[in-house]
């Protein structure tokens, strides 16, 4: 068995990484990735990528097709996955995250790969507060990043069929300790804050949803898209992958932390405008049909991995939202050491 994972050096294919060597001992597993983030290890005793049994660096925009050979499943999770870096880089966002994904699915099915397992995204319903979103519900992308998964999965409808299975997992917001730690991201952000300087500051009311997923349980997902019979669901499968325990308000996040650090201080901004980004979702199908892949880990325990995580490597940063471990700082950084040309390609 071969699988190949695209964005396999990022916050989450770091650990997925770990989790398919783990499941399956005898598979080749192969990365692909352009390398922006792997450097920025945050595991003091191994490098995740000794997992991979090929690792091969290049822009998704420019995937060879050769590569595919004897491949069973692709795993797309390369992408853009950070709002404010798509707001700045907007075409950019939809060329990597949406045109990217389906060149690399029309050349996986020529190539007779079998499965095809795209990391979406329950951002795709935007602002939803009144109910709870099911996979059919009305779809209101807010940001590149939302809009660029909602023109991937119209896409790759079309690609699938009897010899071609394609699974889209409506991811909800990743968090939790990886060995390539992402702090822009909402409960990573809090427990960093909280160890740093003491105070978590959230710079909205509060009072947005949103449902959130351990990134080790993101893995756990895969596997399941991987093995998936068809008769689960279809040639074609858009599901919302999390649990209906993790519909979370924003402020509830930070005063969990808070619990665990009672010395903590939050700070809410209660006079800030709505944001426009907020939602619960309804991981009811998920249940239904991957019941023996469910999210694994709690709110509770994903705060204490971070905290030992973050304390593990002795991180002290108050000024950790203009570091390496932000992308947009480090997208920023290439762009202005010429690393990188305007449209985030690497400069040779």
């Amino acid at each position: 068995m071969k699988i190949l994972v695209t964005g396999n050096l990022g916050y989450v294919g770091s650990e997925l990484g770990k989790t398919l060597r783990k499941a399956y001992p005898q598979a080749t597993l192969i990365g692909y990735d352009s390398g922006f983030f792997a450097r920025q290890i945050t595991n003091l005793v191994s490098s995740p990528d000794i997992f991979m049994d090929q690792q091969v660096y290049g822009d998704v925009r420019n995937f060879p097709e050769k590569l595919l050979e004897g491949v069973d499943t692709v795993v797309q999770l390369a992408a853009i996955s950070n709002d404010p870096i798509g707001n700045k880089f907007e075409k950019v966002t939809m060329d990597v995250n949406h045109k990217s994904v389906i060149d690399i699915a029309r050349l996986a099915k020529k190539q007779g790969v079998k499965n095809m397992v795209f990391a979406s995204s329950c951002s795709v319903y935007g602002f939803a507060e009144d109910t709870a979103r099911i996979e059919s519900s009305d779809l209101n992308p807010l940001t590149a990043y939302a809009k660029s998964k909602v023109e991937s999965e119209k896409d790759l409808t079309l690609l699938a069929d009897d010899i071609f299975k394609v699974t889209c997992l409506r991811f909800a917001t990743a968090c939790g300790m990886s060995d390539r730690l992402r702090l822009d991201l909402v409960l990573n952000d809090f427990v960093a804050g909280a160890i740093s300087s003491g105070e978590i500051t959230i710079l909205s009311d509060g009072s947005p949803w949103r449902p959130l997923i351990n990134v080790r349980d993101m893995g756990r997902a895969i596997m399941w898209a991987h093995e998936r019979d068809p008769k689960q669901g279809g040639n074609f499968l858009t599901v919302n992958a999390g649990s209906n325990e993790w519909n979370y308000q924003v402020s509830e996040l930070a005063y969990a932390v808070k619990d665990s650090l009672p010395s903590v201080k939050v700070s809410i901004n209660k006079d800030a405008a709505p944001d426009k980004r907020s939602y619960k979702v309804s991981f009811d199908l998920f249940k239904s049909l991957a019941p023996d892949f469910q999210p694994q880990y709690d709110l509770k325990k994903t705060i204490k991995d971070l905290i030992d995580g973050l304390n593990a490597i002795s991180f002290n940063d108050k000024n950790f939202r203009q570091s390496r471990l932000i992308r947009l700082f480090v997208v920023n950084e290439f762009l202005e050491k010429g690393i990188v040309d305007e449209t985030l390609k690497i400069l040779k």
